[in-house]
C-alpha cells in the first residue's frame, strides 16, 4: 500500500486530537482557575531509501534520502499563565496572585487546584464547591503553627476566645491644673481575672500644692503616688506608675494643663471570654476570627503548594491536579512566603483561555484535517488507477 495513505491517516488522528484539545479549552472558557492546553506535533520515523555517502577523491558526497511516515502528537502541555481577576465580593472566594495551588483533600486523596470558590460546611470546615476539604495550618490561642503538618481549615463555630487577665493599664488625658487644692477626680475601669471575671479598678486623683496624688481604690490610707508637672504641663521623662491589685498602671501619658479634665484609661490588656461573631481572610491566608469580647484571633492559615515542574501535574477533573513523578513533590508554604503567591479575598481567578487564539487554532486544525483527508482520497485514486491496469 502507499505510504502516503498511512501518512494521511496519522495526520487525521493528530489533528483530531488538536480539535479535541481546542474544543475542551473553549468549553472551559468560563471555568474558574482553568488552564488552557496546547497540542504539540512531531514527525514519526522516516524510511531510509538511500544512505549518506562521504566525499572521496574525484567523487562528491551524497545526502541521505528519506521518506517520512507521518505525524504524531508529541505532547499536550498546560499553560499555567495567570488568569484575569473576577470580583465576587464573597469573603471565601480566593484568588492566588502568583505561583501556587490550593491544597485540598477528598478522603485520602490530595488534589491541588487554582479554583478558589470555597465555603464553610455545617461543621465549620472550609470546602470547595465539590466537597473537597481545604488544607492549612492550625492555630492555638491566636498563634499559627506554620511548622506543623497541614490539616483541615476549620472555623470554630462554637469556640471561644479565652479570657485574658488584666496585668497592665495605661492612662492618658489631662488633669486640670487650676483645680482647687483638695479637689478630687475619680476614674473607674473594668478589669478581668484569669477566669474572665469582671471587677472595677478605681483610681482617685487628689489635688495637692505640689501637683496631684493618685491612689487605688477609695480608701484614704491606700498607698499614694505623686504626680508632678513641669511648667510645660508635662511630667518628667519616664512618668509615674502605680500598681493596684496586681495591675500595673502607667501614668506617664497624663498632662497637667489648665481647664481640661479629660484623664481616662486609654488601654488595658484584659478581656473576658468571647464567642465567635465573624471572620475575615488576610492576604497571607490567615483566617481571623472576630469575637464578642473585641478580640481578633487567628484560627488558621491556608497553605499553598508549589512544584518544581507544574507542567508535569496530572489533571484530575474538577479543576484539580495530582502530583506525578515528573512534577516533583509538593512544597507546602504559606501565602506570601518566597516563591509562593499571595491571596486576594472576594475575587476568583478566571480561565486563561484566549478565545481569539483558540478559534484560530480551530481553523488551523480543521484545515489540517481537510488537507490530510485529501491525501487519503488522492492515494485512493492512485490505487484505483493501479487496479484499473488489469481489465
Amino acid at each position: 500500500m502507499l505510504r502516503s495513505l498511512y501518512s494521511g491517516i496519522s495526520g487525521l488522528r493528530s489533528h483530531q486530537t488538536m480539535l479535541d484539545v481546542t474544543g475542551n479549552n473553549i468549553a472551559n472558557v468560563n471555568t474558574s482557575g482553568f488552564k488552557a492546553s496546547t497540542t504539540q506535533f512531531q514527525d514519526t520515523l522516516s524510511q531510509m531509501t538511500q544512505g549518506a555517502g562521504g566525499p572521496q577523491t574525484g567523487v562528491g558526497g551524497t545526502n541521505p534520502a528519506q521518506v517520512g511516515l507521518g505525524v504524531q502528537v508529541a505532547g499536550i502541555s498546560t499553560n499555567f499563565a495567570q488568569g484575569s481577576a473576577q470580583a465576587t465580593g464573597k469573603a471565601t472566594d480566593l484568588m492566588i496572585s502568583g505561583d501556587g495551588f490550593f491544597v485540598t483533600r477528598l478522603g485520602n486523596d490530595t488534589v491541588y487546584t487554582r479554583a478558589g470558590s470555597f465555603d464553610f460546611d455545617a461543621q465549620g470546615r472550609l470546602t470547595s464547591a465539590d466537597g473537597k476539604l481545604v488544607q492549612g495550618y492550625s492555630a492555638t490561642n491566636g498563634v499559627v503553627n506554620e511548622g506543623g503538618a497541614v490539616g483541615d481549615i476549620t472555623l470554630p463555630l462554637n469556640g471561644a476566645a479565652p479570657a485574658v487577665q488584666t496585668t497592665t493599664a495605661t492612662l492618658g488625658g489631662n488633669l486640670p491644673s487650676d483645680t482647687a487644692i483638695g479637689g478630687v477626680v475619680r476614674r473607674d475601669t473594668k478589669v478581668y481575672d484569669a477566669a474572665g471575671n469582671e471587677s472595677t479598678l478605681s483610681l482617685t486623683f487628689t489635688r495637692t500644692a505640689q501637683g496631684w496624688t493618685v491612689r487605688g481604690g477609695d480608701q484614704a490610707g491606700a498607698p499614694a503616688t505623686a504626680l508632678t508637672f513641669g511648667a510645660d504641663g508635662r511630667q518628667p521623662a519616664g512618668g509615674a506608675s502605680l500598681t493596684v491589685g496586681g495591675v500595673s498602671v502607667a501614668l506617664g501619658g497624663i498632662t497637667g494643663f489648665a481647664t481640661l479634665n479629660t484623664v481616662a484609661v486609654t488601654d488595658q490588656n484584659g478581656r473576658e471570654a468571647g464567642t465567635l461573631q465573624g471572620f475575615s481572610l488576610s492576604k497571607d491566608g490567615t483566617l481571623v476570627g472576630q469575637f464578642s469580647n473585641g478580640e481578633s484571633l487567628a484560627v488558621g492559615r491556608i497553605a499553598l503548594a508549589t512544584f518544581a515542574n507544574a507542567g508535569g501535574l496530572e489533571k484530575a477533573g474538577g479543576s484539580g491536579y495530582r502530583a506525578t513523578a515528573n512534577s516533583g513533590d509538593a512544597r507546602i508554604g504559606a501565602p506570601g512566603s518566597p516563591g509562593v503567591g499571595s491571596l486576594t479575598s472576594g475575587t476568583l481567578e478566571m480561565s486563561n483561555v484566549d478565545l481569539s487564539q483558540e478559534f484560530t487554532n480551530l481553523i488551523v486544525a480543521q484545515r489540517g484535517f481537510q488537507a490530510n483527508a485529501r491525501i487519503i482520497t488522492t492515494s485512493d485514486e492512485v490505487l484505483q488507477e493501479l487496479t484499473n491496469l488489469k481489465r
